[in-house]
């Protein structure tokens, strides 16, 4: 693995987002469309954890986004940010505070 700089690593914005909703991709078995409260907007993010989570079971929840990441398009949709999830044998799992903070609070 490739080590970075500290400058480069500070060109990520991490943050915490909220999912304020979720649908299904038809043709699609893993990806679900969130809308995510990144604070000071929201956003649209394609995220492969459907095998994982239902669409229901993370509404209201906060977790860990990239958000200055390039849009990327999946299945026709713009996906604007990264949901950062741990791959635990090949079943992903959302990263989360372990305290309630609001949308938009900066991963330092």
């Amino acid at each position: 693995m490739d080590n970075i700089s500290f400058g480069e690593f500070k060109k990520l914005d991490i943050r915490i987002g909220k999912i304020l909703s979720t649908d299904p991709i038809e043709g699609s078995e893993k990806l679900l469309k969130l809308e995510v409260d990144t604070g000071d907007e929201k956003r649209q993010i394609i995220a492969g954890i459907a095998k994982a989570y239902e669409p229901d079971e993370i509404v209201g929840r906060s977790f860990v986004i990239l958000v200055n990441l390039e849009p990327r398009k999946l299945m026709g949709l713009e996906s604007q940010g990264m949901l950062l999830c741990a791959d635990a044998k090949n079943c992903p799992v959302c990263l989360a505070p372990i305290k309630e903070v609001p949308p938009g609070i900066k991963i330092l």
